[in-house]
């Protein structure tokens, strides 16, 4: 059983920070620029925000059942050495 955490450098961070930051803004100015009426632009925005809290939620989604995975598969690595060391004590 191995607990291998990957580390994740600061500068990764600052560059997808930097990068969701200039996409937003980029997003933004695409939709002020638009033109269409005023409810056309507000669907666009509706549309992107949605876009944006429904892949931060998805992500969520995987994170936890990886880790509930993980927790499983260590709960089950416990039980089986438990039985294995019961076997061969016997």
């Amino acid at each position: 059983m191995s607990d291998y955490t990957p580390k994740v450098s600061n500068v990764w961070n600052l560059f997808t920070y930097l990068n969701f930051a200039i996409a937003a803004l980029m997003m933004a100015g695409g939709i002020w620029s638009l033109e269409a009426s005023f409810s056309a632009k507000g669907y666009y925005a509706m549309a992107a925000l949605m876009l944006v809290y429904s892949t931060a939620g998805i992500t969520k989604a995987l994170r936890d059942q990886e880790e509930s995975d993980r927790i499983y598969n260590k709960l089950e690595d416990a039980k089986t050495e438990k039985l294995l060391a019961e076997v061969s004590a016997a």
